[in-house]
């Protein structure tokens, strides 16, 4: 038994539809998977009807989006299975209204350089609770501005640190996060550490107690960042994930549903955690 426990639809940043996405994953002989779009639990009943039509487990899941105040970054933490999800309805919501401020002000920056319209970039985010910087550039790659969504122009553009259009604004508090995602009854695991350069943050949250798990096999940490994640996970007695961190083709590197998954014994962890329905209890070793 095996999971892909981070994917994205068009409900977010991804390409693919929940169906499109719950039939390959039937096709790649994944037996549970989690549809994670960001900051919105609107996948949760049609992936559910879906999954029992094709064969497919569903584990509700959302990523949220979460801010690390302490080192003045972003972070994102998985919830998966919250017995109570109406608890997050105003969280998501929030997050969505900070993103949609966020890609107005990018977008605006963008039409001053390139004679874009919002229509051609709305066309991509039809169905996405927000704008996403892929919606943005795909509307660039149309009008022949670029061939790619990520490479020289993504980068003067959108680049974290150096980009000339990136705007970015604090999201709600990662402990705030935390503990909502436990008030809803949901199991809270740190979603790539590496990406965001948050093992220290991890460390912390770990020590607290707060967290239930991290997500190692994600394609952004290289073998020894993963066995450092190990290492962190073994100490604090975390649930270890994996997950694809599928966009269809707004991925930054090729990956496939099923490329990075989560194994039988962290599955029935989560499970068991979701099913007592309280914050799990955490001990160092």
């Amino acid at each position: 038994m095996k999971g892909d426990l981070h994917c994205h639809t068009k409900l977010s940043d991804g390409s693919l539809g929940i169906e499109d996405i719950i039939v390959q994953a039937k096709r790649t002989g994944i037996d549970f998977i989690s549809i994670t779009d960001h900051d919105t639990l609107a996948s949760f009943s049609r992936a559910a009807v879906l999954g029992e039509r094709y064969g497919v487990h569903i584990l509700p899941g959302v990523e949220l989006s979460a801010w690390d105040k302490e080192r003045g970054r972003k972070v994102h933490i998985l919830c998966y299975a919250p017995q109570k999800p109406d608890r997050l309805e105003g969280l998501c919501l929030k997050s969505c209204e900070i993103r949609k401020a966020c890609a107005k002000e990018m977008l605006e920056k963008v039409m001053k350089l390139y004679p874009i319209t919002p229509e051609s970039v709305m066309k991509y985010a039809t169905g996405s609770k927000s704008i996403f910087k892929q919606h943005i550039m795909h509307a660039l790659m149309d009008y022949g501005y670029t061939t790619h969504f990520y490479g020289k122009l993504n980068d003067e553009l959108f680049n974290h640190k150096t980009g000339s259009c990136i705007v970015e604004r604090e999201y709600p508090d990662v402990n705030f996060v935390i503990d909502l995602v436990h008030s809803a009854r949901g199991v809270a695991v740190m979603a790539h550490p590496v990406h965001y350069d948050s093992l220290d943050l991890l460390e912390d949250l770990a020590q607290k107690g707060k967290l239930d798990g991290v997500e190692v096999f994600h394609y952004t940490a290289n073998k020894e960042q993963r066995k450092k994640l190990l290492q962190t996970a073994e100490k604090y007695n975390l649930i270890v994930t994996g997950g694809s961190d599928f966009h269809g083709i707004y991925n930054t590197k090729p990956t496939h549903i099923g490329s990075e998954t989560t194994d039988k014994e962290n599955l029935d962890r989560i499970f068991k955690l979701a099913n007592a329905g309280k914050k799990s209890t955490v001990s160092v070793r």
